[in-house]
């Protein structure tokens, strides 16, 4: 009489009839996602004439010189430039921040840290079209509106709250013995935050950087808002640049899209493995 399979076998013919089904999803989600991808490529080799009659086909003849009008037309080496360092200033100012905020709520007996955590939350969901004019009027009063760096002020802000959970998540699952023989030998808290706490969460934080770069990069409402200089305005702000009255060539919005799309693509690519194993280690329900 043969034997019974085993839990192990079974759950194994399981995933064998179930892997397909699992290949399947994946090529559709990976079509779902690239497909956009494509469709932009195809728009950026277009004369705006044929993106008009064949909006979704392949290009008839490639049109590769709306590449270099849109660099020359948004003036993009310009863009690069200032959106590099806005990107990096906020990127490293956010995991500043959100890190000594993270290292105050575990570690240090600060009062009500549930209530500060439910703040954290809140702030969060909370739309920035919200404080807009009162920005406008304090920013101008200050003299930040239109500077690079009263923008910067305002990415720190919105984007280190929702830092701040993540390496509070990621700090409470890091033992405190490293900090406890830090003080033991006479180091103050400054010194066991910069040269113990960051080093063991470089992970979140390379995490928090990205997503707080990433998002510095793409946005657009408090760039156009608070930045007026051509010479300040980074490059998110120049598909503006191809709108003439009430008609927008899009061919050349396309070719800029995927101009825009390169730094943040490459730079994913290289770091993908630790933003991934970053963000797996940092468990929000924590």
């Amino acid at each position: 009489m043969p034997a019974r399979p085993t839990r192990a076998r079974r759950a194994a013919r399981l995933l064998d009839r179930g892997r397909p089904l699992t290949y399947l999803l994946l090529v559709i989600l990976a079509a779902y996602a690239l497909g956009p991808i494509v469709v932009m490529v195809f728009s950026a080799l277009k004369t705006p004439a044929e993106l008009s009659t064949n909006p979704m086909g392949l290009p008839a003849d490639a049109a590769w010189d709306n590449f270099t009008t849109a660099w020359q037309s948004a003036n993009m080496a310009t863009g690069l430039a200032n959106s590099a360092v806005i990107v990096s200033c906020t990127a490293v100012g956010v995991c500043l921040i959100s890190g000594a905020a993270a290292y105050a709520m575990v570690r240090l007996d600060v009062p009500a840290p549930g209530a500060i955590t439910m703040y954290l939350l809140v702030v969060t969901s909370l739309p920035i079209q919200l404080f807009l004019v009162p920005l406008l009027s304090w920013w101008t009063r200050l003299g930040l509106y239109d500077t690079q760096f009263g923008l910067i002020l305002i990415y720190w802000a919105i984007y280190s709250p929702f830092a701040t959970l993540l390496l509070r998540s990621y700090l409470i699952a890091i033992p405190p013995d490293y900090e406890a023989a830090a003080r033991m030998d006479g180091a103050g808290e400054l010194t066991v935050f910069f040269r113990i706490v960051l080093p063991l969460i470089w992970p979140g934080l390379l995490t928090a950087g990205l997503v707080a770069g990433l998002q510095a990069y793409n946005e657009f409402l408090l760039a156009v808002t608070f930045l007026q200089d051509s010479e300040a305005l980074p490059v998110s702000i120049a598909l503006y640049s191809f709108q003439q009255g009430f008609t927008v060539n899009h061919a050349l919005v396309a070719a800029a899209g995927l101009i825009m799309l390169l730094p943040m693509l490459a730079v994913f690519l290289v770091m993908q493995r630790r933003f991934v194993s970053g963000y797996a280690s940092t468990g929000m329900a924590n």
